[in-house]
C-alpha cells in the first residue's frame, strides 16, 4: 500500500503568510503524525488578484493594524499578470524593510532584507521557507510548464498569454480570452494560439486539475475551500479541515 499524501493548497498570501495558512500546515503536520506520509504544499501562483498578498500585521506597541503590500512595475502587472510575473519595484524592498522594525523583531527583518525574489510569488514562498513553514514539505507550483502539461484538461480555465508587453492572465470563455476589468466589464484579447503550459483552473476546476497530478490521499481544506469544492470530483480523498486559528486573516509570524 502506497503511503499517504498530505496536500493543502493556498495562493501567495503576503510576504508573512496569512494565519489561515500557518492553519493548513498545522493541522497537515498534525496528520503526518498519526498516519505518516508526504506533505505537498499545493501553490498556486498562477493567480492574479494582487490582493492575495496584502499582508496585515499590528505594531507591536500601539497594536494599530497596516495593510501592507508589495508595489508592482505598472498597472497592467497589478491587474492582470499572474503573481508568478509581476515584478516587483526593486526599491519596494528596501523601503519596507525600513518600516517592518515596528512589527517584527530584527531577526524577521535580516530574513526579509535578504531575499533575492523580484516577483511576489517566489518572494512568499521564499519568506515562507526563512521562517520554518516549508520544511520537509515538497511544493508543487501551477505556474511550473511541466505540472501543467501532465494536468488533465479543464473546460473552465485561464491562459497566460501576452499583452501590452506583458504577460497576463486572460479568461478563455466562448473562444476568447479576456481579461476582467471589474463588475461586467472585459478586455477582449487578440486571439493568440497556446497549449497547456500556458493554462491554470478556475476555481472550479482547480481541485480536479490539481489531484490529476498530486493525487493525494488526503486533503487539508479551509472554511472558503470547503464551501465550493465539489467532493465527488476526487472521491478518493479525505478531506480534513485547517487547524482553527485566531484572526485568520491577519499575517502569521513566529514567535
Amino acid at each position: 500500500m502506497s503511503q499517504p499524501i498530505i496536500c493543502f493548497g493556498q495562493q501567495p498570501c503576503g510576504f508573512f503568510p496569512k494565519r489561515f495558512l500557518y492553519g493548513k500546515i498545522v493541522a497537515a503536520r498534525r496528520l503526518q503524525a498519526t498516519i505518516g506520509g508526504k506533505i505537498v504544499f499545493f501553490y498556486h501562483d498562477s493567480d492574479h488578484d494582487s490582493g492575495e498578498t496584502v499582508t496585515i500585521l499590528s505594531e507591536r506597541g500601539s497594536r494599530h493594524e497596516h495593510a501592507l503590500n508589495f508595489q508592482f512595475a505598472n498597472k497592467i502587472q497589478k491587474q492582470f499578470s499572474p503573481l508568478y510575473a509581476k515584478r516587483i519595484l526593486p526599491e519596494w524592498q528596501t523601503k519596507m524593510a525600513r518600516q517592518l522594525g515596528k512589527y517584527v523583531d530584527c531577526d524577521l527583518v535580516d530574513k526579509f532584507s535578504s531575499v533575492e525574489s523580484r516577483n511576489p510569488a517566489d518572494f512568499c514562498l521564499e519568506m515562507y521557507r526563512r521562517i520554518g513553514l516549508l520544511d520537509n514539505v515538497r511544493v508543487e507550483r501551477s505556474s511550473d510548464p511541466a505540472f501543467r502539461k501532465r494536468a488533465v484538461s479543464v473546460n473552465d480555465y485561464f491562459v497566460d498569454v501576452r499583452w501590452e508587453g506583458e504577460i497576463v492572465r486572460a479568461r478563455h470563455r466562448d473562444g476568447k480570452l479576456l481579461l476582467h476589468k471589474g463588475g461586467g466589464k472585459w478586455i477582449e484579447v487578440l486571439w493568440q494560439d497556446f497549449d497547456a503550459a500556458q493554462i491554470s483552473p478556475a476555481r472550479d476546476t482547480r481541485f480536479r486539475w490539481m489531484q490529476s497530478v498530486i493525487q493525494c490521499t488526503h486533503y487539508v481544506a479551509g472554511a472558503g475551500e470547503r464551501g465550493y469544492l465539489n467532493k465527488a470530483d476526487a472521491p478518493e480523498v479525505q478531506f480534513v479541515p485547517r487547524q482553527d486559528v485566531a484572526e485568520s486573516e491577519k499575517a502569521y509570524v513566529p514567535d
